[in-house]
């Protein structure tokens, strides 16, 4: 007796299984593969039928790729979720004080305060404001001691023009020292690449990372 295979046979017979198979990956996925898997078995020669262990390899890596595109979406969900719940946190904390660690200061009229750290005892210690144009303003601090160092940079007093300037600070040790400003938090927000966005004045608008510290809510005005 004889019995003779054909494309059309084989593939209706493996069909037959597919449901199985297509339940246990699910999703678009599980379709692929069965479109790709019918297409194999109609499409293979007769005599010379794909070993079985094939199609298995197939359904493992296409059950890997599923895997990893659930986890990338876990991933993106889970970043969301954490984006918002900083959002709402920080929220609560519109109209208080805080610090942002920045090199950028925005003047208008009110004083605003700067802040370093000095690893070394400085003689002479200069902070430097360096407008869009280039020019510098130096504002002398004198001796400094190791440590905190802190003052109000009043823009009035001091006859610098509203605007955005560089921060920088000297010191006759060669120090550079990063710096930090002290504003009141206005809003909070999410920026186009998902990350939390804060509006600090004296400062503008940066990343929420960027923040070192929070004070509560104003009492005094600098001096």
């Amino acid at each position: 007796m004889v019995t003779t295979v054909n494309n059309q046979s084989a593939g209706q017979t493996a069909s037959a299984g597919l449901p199985s198979i297509a339940s246990a990956l699910g999703g678009d996925i599980s379709d692929l593969f069965v479109k790709l898997l019918v297409a194999q078995i109609k499409n293979q020669n007769p005599l010379e039928p794909t070993d079985p262990a094939a199609f298995v390899g197939q359904l493992s890596q296409l059950s890997q790729v599923e895997a990893l595109r659930l986890l990338a979406d876990q991933g993106t969900a889970s970043a969301s979720a954490m984006a918002s719940m900083q959002v709402i946190s920080l929220g609560s904390q519109v109209g208080t004080d805080v610090t942002v660690q920045t090199g950028q200061l925005q003047l208008d009229k009110e004083p605003v305060q700067v802040d370093f750290t000095l690893s070394s005892p400085s003689t002479k210690t200069t902070l430097v404001l360096t407008g869009s144009g280039g020019r510098k303003h130096s504002i002398e601090l004198g001796t400094k001691p190791i440590g905190a160092v802190s003052t109000a940079v009043d823009p009035v007093a001091l006859g610098i023009a509203p605007g955005t300037y560089t921060l920088s600070v000297e010191t006759s040790t060669k120090e550079t020292p990063a710096t930090s400003v002290t504003g009141l938090l206005g809003n909070v927000q999410i920026g186009s690449n998902g990350a939390a966005m804060v509006q600090v004045a004296g400062v503008g608008q940066v990343p929420a990372s960027s923040l070192v510290g929070f004070h509560g809510r104003p009492t005094t005005p600098i001096n």
